[in-house]
């Protein structure tokens, strides 16, 4: 039977895959450039406000006690993996309700096309689009004075990228009995476009990147970024795609199966 709880149960089997998936991705192709980045960071390379950083040092007193310092293999390890793996576990979940929700109000899509559909509308709104608004930085790049200015800002534009995404699904399918499925589709996306790219334009921006920051590690940095997302939610849609496949295969089947049980031979 193909329950929201059974498609809830295989988006998480499918995230803890696509967890380990993208960790390998990002251990690989990102872990390169975040040593760069703190190489840079700890040598004194990248002039970010140093100054700053050294006064807040001397202010803290010596009786505060010091913070435990998390080993760079055990981030670059464990916490990595804990990262992902969590990402994986939670989109995957999220995919996998969200297309038992979708099935059979996309038109004529099969469970495959649903949770492929579902897992690339996810993928834009949730990432591509805030990140080309505010792209990742790595370690060395960014003052501590702005991050939460940032984060707000980045937030806000990935709820902005959600709703617009939701009401371009909602209108296209309106659309679709009037100019039918394929011009509902591009409307739906341009106008998505236009909100999002026109929210880009309006909101803040901020360009902490040092002048003497190495311009091939930023790149590689943000690369890998885009890669390791890429994974995980290309992972997600493949994997979840096929295991929701062989449920209802093996639903109809089930179906199929007495009534041929019934027939006498």
């Amino acid at each position: 039977m193909t329950s929201a709880r059974n498609f809830l149960v295989r988006g998480l089997l499918a995230g803890i895959v696509a967890g380990l998936v993208a960790f390998g991705v990002a251990y690989l192709v990102g872990e390169p450039s975040v040593n760069a980045s703190i190489a840079i960071e700890e040598s004194g390379g990248a002039t970010h406000d140093h100054a700053a950083d050294d006064h807040a040092a001397e202010s803290s007193t010596s009786d505060e006690p010091a913070a435990t310092e998390v080993p760079r293999s055990l981030q670059s390890t464990a916490g990595l993996l804990t990262a992902t793996l969590v990402a994986g576990v939670t989109l995957g979940g999220l995919v996998g309700v969200i297309s038992a929700l979708a099935l059979g109000r996309l038109g004529g899509l099969g469970v495959r096309g649903v949770t492929l559909s579902v897992a690339s509308m996810g993928f834009v709104s949730l990432y591509l689009l805030p990140y080309l608004a505010y792209p990742p930085n790595p370690p060395a790049v960014g003052h501590p004075d702005t991050i939460g200015m940032r984060s707000a800002l980045y937030f806000i534009m990935v709820a902005i990228s959600i709703i617009a995404a939701l009401t371009a699904v909602l209108v296209g399918r309106k659309l679709a009995n009037r100019w039918g499925g394929w011009y509902a589709m591009l409307a739906a996306i341009a106008g998505y476009l236009v909100v999002t790219v026109t929210a880009i334009a309006l909101l803040p921006t901020y360009n902490e990147v040092p002048a003497d920051f190495p311009a091939t590690v930023l790149y590689q940095f943000r690369r890998a970024s885009l890669i390791t997302q890429l994974a995980l939610w290309g992972s997600i849609a493949v994997i979840l795609g096929e295991l929701l496949h062989r449920l209802q295969r093996r639903s109809q089947l089930e179906v199929i199966e007495p009534e041929y049980a019934e027939q006498p031979f």
